[in-house]
C-alpha cells in the first residue's frame, strides 16, 4: 500500500514539475521569437525593442518575464527535493499524520526566486538607464560584463557558496534538520530551500545580463550548469572550475 502511495505521489509530482518546466519555457522561446522578429508583445514589446522609459506596467511585465524565467531554470534542479518532499510527506499520511500537499513546499521554493526576480527587475532597469544594457537587454560594456564574470568565478570558490550548495546536494539531510510539521511549516520548509539554493546560484544568474537575459541559448546553458552542480556526483568541482574559467574569461573581456 505504502509503495503504491510513493509511486502514485511521485507520478504526480513529477507531472507537476514538467508541466510547469514546459510552460514557462514556452512562454520564453515565444517571448524571445516575437522579439527577434520585432513583433508589437503590447508594452512588453515597446519596452524591450525600443528601450522606452519604463511605467509600472513595464516593471510588471518585466517582473513577470523574470519570474518565469526562474522557475524554468530552477524548477529542474530542485525536482530532487521536492520529491524527497513528497515521499517523506507520504510516509507521514501512512502514520496518521496530516498530510500537506507538496505545492506548498514548492510555493515556499518559489517565492524565494520571486524575490529575486523582483530584484533582477530593478537591476534592469538601472541598467538600462545607465545604458549597460541594450534595448534587446545585452550588457553593453566589456568592463561591466568582465566585471560580473570575475565576480561570479570568484564566488565559486566561496565558503557561502559551498555551505548552500552542500544543502541544495543532500535533499535527505535537509530533511532531516529542517523537518517542520504542518502547512506553515513546510511552506517555511520551501522558503529555507529555496535561500539555500539562492545563495549557491544568485552570481551565476547575475552572468544573464552580460549574455543576454532573452538568449535562451544562455539561459539554458546556465540552468544546466547550475543542474549539473546541484545534481551530479561530483557538481561541487566542476562548479570550482567553471569559476576558474569565468575569471579568466573576466579577464579576457576587461583586457
Amino acid at each position: 500500500m505504502l509503495i503504491d502511495v510513493l509511486k502514485r505521489d511521485r507520478l504526480v509530482v513529477l507531472g507537476s514539475l514538467l508541466v510547469l518546466v514546459t510552460l514557462a519555457w514556452a512562454y520564453l522561446i515565444h517571448l524571445a521569437l516575437a522579439m527577434s522578429d520585432g513583433a508589437a508583445m503590447g508594452d512588453m514589446g515597446d519596452i524591450a525593442i525600443k528601450m522606452k522609459p519604463w511605467t509600472v506596467a513595464d516593471g510588471l511585465l518585466m517582473f513577470v518575464m523574470w519570474a518565469i524565467m526562474m522557475m524554468a531554470m530552477m524548477l529542474p534542479s530542485a525536482a530532487p527535493m521536492i520529491l524527497i518532499f513528497a515521499r517523506v510527506n507520504a510516509r507521514q499520511r501512512e502514520k496518521g499524520n496530516a498530510y500537506i500537499p507538496t505545492a506548498i513546499f514548492a510555493a515556499g521554493y518559489l517565492v524565494v526566486w520571486s524575490l529575486f526576480s523582483l530584484l533582477a527587475t530593478a537591476a534592469q532597469w538601472g541598467l538600462q538607464n545607465a545604458a549597460l544594457l541594450s534595448p534587446g537587454m545585452v550588457g553593453t560594456s566589456m568592463y561591466f560584463g568582465g566585471a560580473l564574470f570575475v565576480a561570479a568565478g570568484l564566488y565559486q570558490w566561496t565558503p557561502l557558496k559551498q555551505a548552500c550548495l552542500k544543502h541544495c546536494r543532500s535533499p535527505v539531510e535537509f530533511i532531516m534538520h529542517h523537518w517542520r510539521p504542518g502547512t506553515a511549516g513546510a511552506f517555511r520548509m520551501g522558503l529555507g530551500h529555496g535561500a539555500f539554493c539562492l545563495g549557491c546560484c544568485w552570481s551565476v544568474m547575475a552572468l544573464l545580463f552580460v549574455g543576454g537575459v532573452m538568449n535562451l541559448i544562455w539561459v539554458a546553458v546556465i540552468a544546466i550548469f547550475v543542474a549539473v552542480e546541484k545534481i551530479f556526483p561530483h557538481g561541487p568541482w566542476v562548479g570550482r572550475f567553471t569559476g576558474l574559467a569565468m575569471i579568466a574569461a573576466g579577464g579576457y573581456l576587461i583586457a
